[in-house]
């Protein structure tokens, strides 16, 4: 112990009023501080035997939560952090003080145990509380003090927005070992009475663990205590201005095949789709971290975008087939059997005025052949035109081009048709891929 020096006398000055200004009990606190203070000091462990363990019981209560920085992995509180060990050296006999059982001094002229938060994420060195410590006539310090803390926490958002994170604060001794300071938790989690509701984030607890570790730097152990917050994010904000406009714009992208191929849009609207994805992939990217892991909504933008290429990639092909020209192939005789038989009349394309579930019949290649009159043998009649052999040349000349021009002009009209049912095929394939998809992510929000 040391005696009482100039600094501490000037404290009690400003802190302590002249005695004769002070009321009865006043005068006793004074005599009490004085009596106690004598020959303290805040330098050294206020135990009666170096051997012997202190014990220090650490209360937290979540007030508020200020901020959670995805990026940075960076929780910020605010905290009430309650402190109560027993101080050998401050302790009396309420009797000889008129009954007087506990005083309120400042916390920097009593020892405090050197409590730290061990994942501290701030830059700034730590500032001292200039909160007062309540003193018991039996010893027991109780030092409650207002803190806001920068923790880091691993922050994982492979399920964002509908994610759940825990992060957790370790308190415990700088340079006390086990064996000379012992933290333990009261209570089995912190206190959430006075909690503020978070818009963003809902509290689920927030449980406390002691635990004993052995540091490579020191062979004696050092407790410490761990209070791990339970959050779970509010979606809904993200649900209506990132997911429900992807959601909309995902089922829009398939219509791309239900508009007519003279309208000139269709590849248009993929596109224009595909540009909209990527401003909200943007969006996203900025707000998460760079991670290994990809947020569950940035694989629904992925696997829409992946839909969206694929469709707009479809429609060109399915618009070349519209815009076959008269020297176009013919129709394959399997594409007629199986797209414009069997998938036209399931799919319902049809002909103007021909009833759904019916195709028109198949029509046979024209025949070349000469009509019947024409081919039997020589009329006998002077002034038949059977003998008008240059008119017959003619005749058959423009009937065979208009043929041609009949077939040509039907063959086009098979792969517009053969274009309609695959336009028809694709929309229904696309918009069932991309009403799968949307459920699959909007029913985790329920």
């Amino acid at each position: 112990m040391q005696t009482e020096g100039p600094e501490l006398q000037s404290k009690w000055t400003i802190l302590i009023h002249p005695p004769e200004c002070l009321g009865a009990e006043g005068r006793l606190a004074h005599k009490l501080f004085r009596d106690l203070f004598v020959n303290y000091t805040s330098a050294l462990r206020p135990v009666a035997d170096t051997d012997q363990t202190l014990n220090v019981t650490l209360e937290v209560t979540l007030s508020q939560i200020i901020d959670m920085d995805e990026r940075n992995q960076v929780l910020t509180l605010y905290l009430w952090i309650r402190q109560e060990w027993t101080d050998a050296y401050l302790h009396w006999d309420p009797k000889a003080y008129g009954d007087l059982d506990a005083i309120r001094i400042p916390s920097s002229l009593v020892w405090r145990p050197d409590i730290v938060l061990y994942n501290k994420a701030d830059t700034q060195p730590p500032a001292s509380a200039s909160t007062n410590v309540v003193v018991r006539h039996d010893g027991a310090v109780r030092w409650d003090a207002p803190a806001i803390t920068r923790s880091s926490c691993r922050v994982d958002v492979s399920a964002f927005p509908f994610d759940a994170q825990r992060c957790g604060l370790t308190f415990g001794s700088w340079t006390h070992g086990g064996h000379q300071l012992d933290v333990r938790p009261r209570g089995a989690s912190a206190s959430l009475a006075d909690f503020v509701e978070n818009v963003e984030w809902r509290v689920l607890g927030m449980p406390a663990r002691r635990r004993v570790l052995t540091y490579g730097c020191c062979s004696e152990p050092y407790p410490d205590v761990t209070f791990t917050l339970l959050l779970r994010r509010r979606a809904a904000a993200y649900v209506c201005n990132l997911l429900l406009p992807c959601v909309f714009i995902s089922l829009l992208a398939p219509l791309a095949f239900h508009l007519p191929a003279d309208s000139g849009e269709k590849v248009s609207l993929g596109v224009t789709v595909l540009l909209a994805l990527t401003v909200f992939q943007l969006i996203l990217a900025e707000s998460m971290p760079p991670a290994e892991s990809v947020p569950l909504i940035g694989k629904y933008y992925m696997a829409t975008m992946t839909m969206v290429t694929f469709s707009t990639a479809l429609t060109i092909l399915i618009m070349n087939l519209h815009y076959c020209g008269p020297s176009a192939h013919p129709v394959p005789a399997w594409a007629r059997v199986l797209l414009l038989g069997h998938l036209a009349r399931g799919l319902c394309v049809r002909e103007r005025g021909e009833p759904c579930g019916q195709s028109r019949p198949l029509e046979s290649a024209p025949s070349l052949q000469p009509p019947a009159g024409l081919s039997e043998g020589p009329c006998h009649e002077p002034r038949c035109l059977c003998h008008q052999e240059a008119l017959l040349h003619h005749v058959a000349s423009i009937a065979s081009t208009f043929r041609s021009h009949r077939a040509a002009q039907r063959c086009h009209e098979d792969w517009k048709r053969l274009a309609r049912v695959m336009d028809r095929f694709f929309l229904g394939i696309f918009f069932c891929m991309a009403l799968v998809m949307s459920l699959l992510v909007l029913v985790q929000a329920l």
